[in-house]
């Protein structure tokens, strides 16, 4: 014992030995652990890593061949709140994945294979403050109600993904929202992508790598950045006729047309009937005097 009582420096070493030690029992095979935090970076895992620690706050499995990332075992881990899991092989089966883990704030997703992404991907994130899901090239469809829950959301990348298409009210709706990512995307800017254009001019969200959001179709329109291209398209759906407008507008004119010969044909057989009618009692009534005389 050391004078003021305590354990010699020695024993010190060897109790906080003994602790580092117990730490790493729980900790993952090929993986480094330290306080709260697990990190896996690429280790070639090909599954989710098990006897993850369940007191775990950061969880970094980057640059790994996992394609499956199991509820069950997230849900375990219910204090986590950092999930890094870029440059995998995850697909499109996340719907429910994260369901038991509702504290995570930031989710890397990006450099995976996603397809799409649904109202029951991220449903259960209510704390979700940033979401990276750029560099999925597969990713094609983002459901209009995809981020309905998750209204802390302040930072979203989707950037050079397989969109063409993204409906204002998806992000619109998200009053946290501060950062979004929408460049090398083949963005389809037809008339359905005005409204979104319109929202990018009057929004306050900072658009990263502004100069690389830009058209791809039609054609016309290929290379104009995004939202200066609202003027144009302005000027082609609001002021232009397409085909089907001129359809339209035929029909309309004959309908019309139509109603209008049919209620002068009827209007014109009443005043017919009207005038024989008229006729016929002026005939009777000097029918009448003729015999009273």
């Amino acid at each position: 014992m050391s004078p003021s009582g305590g354990p010699q420096p020695l024993s010190l070493m060897f109790l906080l030995g003994m602790g580092l030690a117990s730490e790493n029992i729980n900790c993952p095979s090929r993986c480094s652990c330290q306080y709260l935090e697990v990190n896996c970076t690429g280790q070639q895992l090909q599954e989710f890593p098990v006897t993850i620690p369940l007191d775990t706050r950061q969880l970094i499995l980057a640059t790994n061949k996992i394609s499956y990332l199991p509820a069950v075992e997230l849900s375990f881990l219910a204090d986590l709140v950092y999930l890094d899991c870029r440059e995998n092989f995850l697909g499109d089966d996340l719907d429910f994945t994260f369901i038991g883990v509702a504290k995570l704030v930031y989710l890397d997703l990006s450099f995976n294979n996603l397809t799409q992404v649904t109202f029951s991907t991220f449903s259960q994130l209510i704390s979700l403050v940033v979401l990276k899901m750029s560099d999925n090239p597969n990713l094609v469809e983002i459901e209009k109600d995809a981020f309905a829950n998750n209204t802390w959301l302040r930072y979203l990348d989707v950037s050079r993904t397989g969109l063409l298409f993204l409906d204002t009210s998806t992000v619109r709706d998200l009053p946290n929202l501060r950062f979004l990512g929408l460049s090398d995307n083949l963005w389809h800017c037809n008339c359905s992508f005005l409204d979104f254009t319109a929202w990018m001019t009057k929004s306050n969200v900072h658009f990263p790598d502004a100069e690389n959001i830009t058209c791809y179709m039609p054609e016309g329109l290929r290379g104009l950045k995004m939202p200066a291209v609202q003027a144009q398209l302005q000027f082609n759906c609001l002021t232009q006729l397409h085909k089907q407008d001129y359809i339209f507008l035929c029909l309309i004119g004959f309908c019309i047309f139509s109603a209008g010969t049919v209620a002068a044909w009827l209007a014109g057989i009443c005043a017919v009937i009207y005038e024989v009618h008229t006729a016929k009692g002026e005939d009777d009534e000097e029918e009448e005097e003729d015999t009273i005389t």
